[in-house]
């Protein structure tokens, strides 16, 4: 029979029990013991849930407290000196410390230590840390989770896999600090620690480790695939049997690589890549495992099973028990269990699969090669027939005025009226703004009174004039704070939002929304993501009334906050019917309403975020260009309704900017806001490189931390940015949003940001 296993599996819990428990002990209301309590139940419970619904071989290793790169780091001992424990091995708060940043002394270390720098895991919304490796990088094995977690599953009956990101990536995803050097000369150094791994694993009686290496989907440089052919043959010597799991993508030009690899097996994506399949199979040697991704790992609509089964009967006759199945990737990117929706249609719930489901579908197509004729076996695909027939001939999906609009869309539509350098003029005359001046990116902290307010509004316990009031109060509240610290242009604090998608997509047509599918970003850091059923428009405005108020209240510049097309669509769950391309327009069509209508209420500056935009990019380099392409269009089509004194920002996050900095500018914003801080300035080189021409706000403090850092330090960052962009382009904010924050630390944090800049003004000016 072919064999299912999963790749991983969200660590969340369904109710979020992770972030909750996350967040209890970072306030000191949970302790390490219960913390880690909480850890093993979740563990537990998931385990039980994949074996129940047929997973043959479980994934172990796939849990982190915040993020499994970082987890890696620790395991291997690449803690940089400004976290390292005074004596002995590190801690959960070296962890935590290294994630988040630390306000004071942990262990006789860390104090006022700046969090390491976090970026997308390839093209997804899942953050993790970024790896600092020194020139004299050592490496020891210095942190027993894995370990513990299979003596753990072991002790429950469970037959295990445990996951290790593979020695090439690893080094991939981290960073050279301090002298220059080539990052690829520390894998001798680092291939030890995995023999060290393997032998412990075979001595607790693990017969497969999984081992991913993502980065064999990507353009690798020659010296990177030398390496791996070097450094398997060295593996191969280790106890254990190995699958090297590949995702995101297709192997390509990689492909013989890949398959020839000296280990036991491979898996490779079929939902991202299925023209892989069956090149594959010619390439792969007699006594290799491949494993093969049917259901898809990222998105939550149902697996087409006949479609996939197709495949798998051809794989099947060709490799027999040889053959294993999976999902593209791991679990991580879907929620966790579509039984807790009580609140979906009939209809649109048999469409959907989360990631318990996504287990089912896999042991279902094991199944069917074992038992074709099993009347479960027919049942469940009888059903995925009508579930496909269902969704292609929906009313719900394809909307004739939305596809009729997108149809009269021209080219003009996606320009400004003029370039740049004339609107900017306009637009300095009309604002009146000093030199740097100073903002923020829009939110404020999402108090608990703001959450109850919201929560008894949607249950009706709150009418809706008493619910504006509480908004307003808030408002006003942000409003009088941003006055008396001094900002130069304000934002209203988005108090009314519960994400910064979700928000918006509860007000368009053609999107459907879950109570319980939250995914993991960051941390504790969970995102609801909405899902594109069918074509998309806006029927009525959806923030006009609050931004009216707030600049009612001030008559300093208000920015109204809008989150762009692409982001929209990258940051939910989208169709698989259309292309991407088609979403992000009509998402741009729809938030070009939003937009003309913002200035036609008088509102002088408009923000509409791109925060995903370099996260939607291809892999490989090959098909960039036609993403970049939709991608700035998309963009320009949102905000080129409006006259040249009308100011538009954008706002990106956590991402590098080197390779597509020509597409940034090419949107055209008049001001864009990015973070830098963690990098200290390091992503503006690519700005001053290419000479962009706009206006730039380089994040001077990261919000993702509770460290405040003093004026001292922003200042320092800012003679950085001067130094790189002209001081009549730059503008002083965070790093990004405020709402995951408290008010105290909010307001010291802007306090000493203000008189950071006030401090520059003075100096430079």
């Amino acid at each position: 029979m072919a064999l299912s296993h999963s790749l991983g599996f969200p660590r969340i819990g369904r109710d979020r029990e992770l972030k909750k428990a996350l967040e209890a002990h970072w306030k000191g209301e949970l302790d390490e013991a219960g913390l880690r309590a909480v850890g093993q139940r979740l563990r537990a419970e998931h385990w039980q849930l994949q074996k129940d619904a047929g997973i043959d071989l479980l994934p172990v290793g796939d849990f982190a407290w915040y993020d499994q790169v970082l987890g890696h780091s620790l395991a291997f001992g690449v803690i940089p000196e400004r976290f390292r424990p005074a004596a002995g091995k590190p801690t959960l708060d070296t962890l935590f410390a290294m994630a988040r940043g630390a306000v004071a002394s942990t262990n006789g270390c860390c104090g006022g230590a700046h969090a390491q720098e976090l970026t997308k895991w390839f093209d997804t919304n899942y953050h993790y840390l970024v790896p600092e490796f020194s020139a004299d990088q050592a490496f020891a094995l210095s942190w027993e989770q894995l370990f513990e977690e299979v003596a753990e599953a072991h002790a429950l009956g469970h037959s295990v896999k445990p996951v290790l990101i593979g020695p090439l990536t690893y080094l991939w995803l981290g960073k050279a600090k301090g002298d220059e050097f080539d990052k690829l000369e520390l894998l001798e150094r680092l291939l030890p620690v995995y023999g060290e791994i393997f032998q412990r694993l075979a001595e607790q009686g693990v017969e497969w480790v999984q081992i991913d290496e993502p980065i064999l989907v990507l353009d690798l440089p020659q010296a990177w695939k030398n390496a791996f052919e070097r450094a398997y043959n060295l593996i191969q010597r280790e106890p254990c049997r190995k699958l090297i799991a590949t995702y995101f993508g297709g192997l390509e030009d990689n492909l013989g690589l890949a398959a020839n690899l000296p280990v036991d097996g491979l898996h490779i994506d079929l939902v991202r890549a299925p023209d892989q399949y069956p090149t594959i199979l010619d390439r792969l040697p007699a006594y290799k495992v491949l494993s093969l991704g049917m259901v898809n790992g990222r998105n939550v609509w149902r697996c087409d099973l006949e479609k996939a089964l197709d495949v798998l009967r051809h794989a099947h006759e060709r490799l027999g028990e040889r053959l294993w199945v999976a999902p593209s990737c791991s679990l991580l990117h879907c929620p966790v269990d579509l039984a807790r929706e009580d609140q979906l249609d009939a209809e649109l719930k048999g469409w959907l699969a989360f990631a318990v489901q996504k287990c089912e579908e896999v042991a279902l197509l094991g199944k069917a090669l074992e038992a074709p004729q099993d009347a479960g076996v027919q049942a469940a695909l009888a059903a995925s027939r009508e579930v496909q027939a269902a969704r292609a001939a929906s009313t719900r999906i394809h909307k004739p005025e939305v596809q009729a609009r997108l149809a009269a869309t021209r080219p003009r539509h996606a320009q400004r009226q003029s370039p740049f350098a004339e609107r900017i003029g306009k637009q300095r005359e009309r604002l009146r703004l000093p030199v740097l001046p100073t903002t923020t990116i829009g939110s404020f902290p999402q108090t608990a009174a703001i959450r109850l307010a919201r929560q008894s509004f949607r249950q009706g316990k709150l009418s809706l004039a008493d619910y504006t009031e509480a908004m307003h109060s808030e408002i006003r509240h942000a409003v009088q704070v941003q006055e008396r610290l001094g900002l130069d242009v304000l934002v209203h604090g988005e108090a009314e939002r519960n994400d910064m998608v979700e928000y918006f997509a509860e007000q368009l047509d053609g999107y459907a929304f879950t109570r319980f599918g939250w995914v993991q970003s960051y941390g504790s850091r969970c995102v609801k993501p909405a899902v594109i059923v069918g074509d998309l428009s806006r029927p009525r405005a959806m923030t006009l009334e609050w931004i009216q108020y707030a600049q009612s209240l001030t008559d300093k510049v208000m920015k109204g906050m809008l989150t762009g097309p692409v982001t929209m669509l990258m940051w939910s769950f989208a169709r698989e019917d259309v292309p991407r391309e088609v979403q992000a327009r009509q998402l741009a069509l729809a938030i070009r309403d939003e937009v003309v209508d913002l200035e036609a209420a008088g509102i002088k500056v408009i923000q509409i975020d791109e925060a995903a935009f370099r996260e939607g990019l291809p892999l490989r380099q090959a098909a960039w260009q036609g993403y970049l392409d939709w991608a700035t269009e998309a963009f320009r089509l949102s905000a080129s309704g409006v006259r040249d004194e009308t100011q538009i920002h954008t706002h990106m996050c956590y991402s590098e900017f080197n390779d597509v900095i020509d597409s940034i500018a090419a949107m055209d914003a008049d001001v864009i806001t990015i973070e830098t801080s963690r990098s200290d300035m390091e992503l503006l080189a690519a700005f001053e490189r290419f000479a962009y021409p706009n206006e730039i706000g380089p994040g001077v403090y990261d919000i993702h931390s509770p460290r405040v850092p003093d004026s001292a330090e922003m200042a320092a960052l800012l003679r950085k940015a001067a130094r790189r962009i002209p001081l009549e382009r730059l503008w002083v904010n965070p790093d990004c949003g405020l709402k995951t924050r408290g008010w105290p630390e909010t307001e010291a944090a802007l306090v000493n940001m203000v008189a950071a800049a006030r401090q520059l003004r003075a100096e430079l000016a």
